[in-house]
C-alpha cells in the first residue's frame, strides 16, 4: 500500500514544523511502505492570537490539499488498500475524500490525529463556536469517514466520546489511544540535557485564557528570588526556547485545556521538573509526585485561596531540584513509552 501524509500546516516554532521533517521518514522505516506527503505548501507564519493556526490560512492550506487529492483520483494514482493519515484529523477534506472513495469504488483506509475541537469548551473553538449545530455535525461526520480516530490520551478520548453521546457513533471500534510520533524528540533535545541548570520557571504555553498566565504572572511578583519566563512573550526561535528549557528548573502549568502537552515532556527530557495539576491529561500522564491538587488553581480565586500552597511546592522543587531527578527520570521514561513514541500508530496503519 501507500501511505499519503495529509499533514498539518507547519509553524516554526512549533512541533508542526518537525513533523514535516521527521514524520515521513519514521513512517517509512516503521511500515517499509512508499510514503507520499500531501501538502498545501507555504503557510503564513502568523498565527490567529491566542490559536496555533491561522484561522484563514488554515483553509487555504487544505483546499489546496483537497486539489491535489482529488487529482489523484482522476489521475488513478489511488489504489485499493492505501491509507491516507490526517495529521490534524479536523480538515472537512476528509469527507470529499470518502467521497471520492466510495462513489469512485476504491477501498481505502483513513486515519485521523485528533488535538482539538468546538467538544472541548477550554479550546479556541469551543469558546467562540461552542456546540453549534453545524460544527458539532460536521465533527461527527469528519470521525464517522476516519477508520481509525487517534487520540494521544484516555482523557482526550473519554471528553471526545460524552460530548456526543448522544450521536449514533461507533465509539468503541473507532476511537484509539496511540503514542504521537515524536521518538525524534529525545535525539533533537540531547544537546541540551546537562547544561548549568539556573533559578528558571518556564510558561512554555500559549498566551491564552485557558492558559491561565495571570496565576503564573502573580507567582512572578510573590517569588521574586527566581526567574519566572513566559515563552511566547520572548518570540523566541526554536533553538532560543530549547536553550532556555535546557538552563530552566521547572516548567509550570495551570492549564484549564491540556490534551496531551508536549512543552512538559520537552521539559522532561532535558531535566526541567513538572509541576502540573491533577486534571486533564495530567492526571494519567504525570506520576504523583509531580502532581498538585487541582483545587489549586481551577481559577484565579481559588488560586488565591491557596497561593502560599503552591508558593510552599515552588520552592520545595526549586530549592531541592536534584532530590527529584531519580522521579524525573521515571516521568519522562513513562511519557516517552505511552505518549511520545509512534509505534502504536505505526501499527494501527499496518493493520498488525
Amino acid at each position: 500500500m501507500t501511505i499519503h501524509i495529509v499533514d498539518i500546516e507547519a509553524v516554526d516554532t512549533r512541533y508542526t514544523a518537525q513533523w514535516k521533517e521527521h514524520l515521513p521518514k519514521q513512517m517509512r522505516r516503521a511500515t517499509n511502505e512508499e510514503v507520499v506527503v500531501i501538502s498545501g505548501g507555504d503557510t503564513p507564519q502568523a498565527t490567529t492570537p491566542g490559536a496555533f493556526l491561522n484561522f484563514g490560512g488554515t483553509n487555504v492550506y487544505k483546499s489546496k490539499q483537497l486539489e491535489q487529492i482529488g487529482e489523484m483520483f482522476c489521475n488513478g494514482e489511488i489504489r485499493d488498500g492505501d491509507y491516507f493519515l490526517y495529521t490534524d484529523a479536523w480538515n472537512p477534506t476528509v469527507i470529499q475524500l470518502r467521497y471520492m472513495a466510495e462513489l469512485l469504488d476504491v477501498d481505502i483506509y483513513i486515519g485521523g490525529m485528533w488535538h482539538a475541537g468546538s467538544y472541548d469548551p477550554q479550546d479556541f473553538l469551543g469558546r467562540l463556536i461552542g456546540d453549534k449545530p453545524w460544527v458539532r455535525k460536521a465533527e461527527a461526520s469528519m470521525y464517522e469517514c476516519y477508520d481509525h480516530n487517534f487520540f494521544a490520551t484516555e482523557f482526550h478520548i473519554d471528553m471526545f466520546e460524552d460530548a456526543f453521546s448522544e450521536e449514533d457513533l461507533d465509539f468503541e471500534r473507532k476511537s484509539i489511544q496511540v503514542g504521537w510520533p515524536m521518538e525524534y524528540l529525545c535525539t533533537s533535545l540531547e544537546q541540551y540535557r546537562n547544561m548549568e541548570k539556573r533559578d528558571v520557571i518556564l510558561f512554555p504555553h500559549r498566551i491564552a485564557p485557558e492558559k491561565q498566565i495571570d496565576i503564573f504572572n502573580d507567582l512572578r511578583q510573590e517569588l521574586p528570588q527566581y526567574d519566572f519566563i513566559v515563552c511566547q512573550e520572548k518570540q523566541l526561535t526554536k533553538n532560543e526556547y530549547h536553550n532556555l528549557l535546557g538552563e530552566a528548573k521547572m516548567v509550570f502549568s495551570a492549564n484549564l485545556q491540556e490534551t496531551l502537552g508536549i512543552s512538559w515532556y520537552e521539559g522532561a527530557i532535558v531535566d526541567a521538573i513538572p509541576m502540573v495539576p491533577d486534571r486533564l491529561s495530567y492526571s494519567e500522564m504525570a506520576l504523583p509526585v509531580f502532581k498538585y491538587p487541582s483545587e489549586w488553581t481551577e481559577d484565579y480565586q481559588s488560586y488565591l485561596a491557596h497561593k502560599q500552597d503552591v508558593i510552599d511546592k515552588i520552592v520545595e522543587y526549586m530549592e531541592n531540584y536534584d532530590d527529584y531527578l531519580p522521579a524525573l527520570q521515571k516521568q519522562t521514561n513513562k511519557l516517552k513509552r505511552k505518549f511520545f513514541g509512534g509505534k502504536s500508530l505505526y501499527e494501527e496503519i499496518k493493520g498488525e
